[in-house]
C-alpha cells in the first residue's frame, strides 16, 4: 500500500501524519489500495468540480476512484479538520456512498483519530 501527498498549496502540512493516517484507515477497513492525496487552492478545486461534478463552486474535499484512487483536498475550504476530509475521501475510494453507514464510520475514525 502506498499513499503519495502532494502539497501545491502555501499551507504547511505535515505530510508524515495524513500518510500514517490514511494507511491506518486503509488497512482496518481491510483493503489494500495506493491512494494520492493533492493538497490545491479554492481556484484548483473549484476547476475539478466544475469539470467532474458540474458545480461551480469550491469545495473541501474531491475523491476520484477507479484507477486513479485520488483524493483532492483544499485545506481553505475545509471546516473542520484535514483528518475528517482525508478519511470522508478515502471512505468514498473504498465504496461507501453519503449514507447513515459511512456517517457512522466517520464517527468510529474521528473519535478513534481525535
Amino acid at each position: 500500500m502506498q499513499i503519495e501527498v502532494n502539497n501545491l498549496t502555501k499551507r504547511k502540512i505535515d505530510e508524515d501524519f495524513l500518510k500514517r493516517l490514511a494507511k491506518k484507515v486503509i488497512k482496518r477497513e481491510n483493503k489494500a489500495i495506493d491512494i494520492s492525496v493533492v493538497l490545491v487552492s479554492k481556484k484548483k478545486i473549484r476547476e475539478l468540480n466544475k469539470k467532474y461534478r458540474k458545480e461551480d463552486e469550491a469545495t473541501d474535499v474531491l475523491s476520484f476512484g477507479q484507477s486513479l484512487n485520488e483524493i483532492v483536498i483544499c485545506p481553505a475550504m475545509v471546516k473542520t479538520s484535514l483528518n475528517e476530509v482525508l478519511i470522508h475521501g478515502i471512505l468514498h475510494l473504498l465504496g461507501y456512498e453519503h449514507s447513515k453507514k459511512m456517517e457512522q464510520k466517520e464517527r468510529i475514525w474521528q473519535n478513534h483519530i481525535l
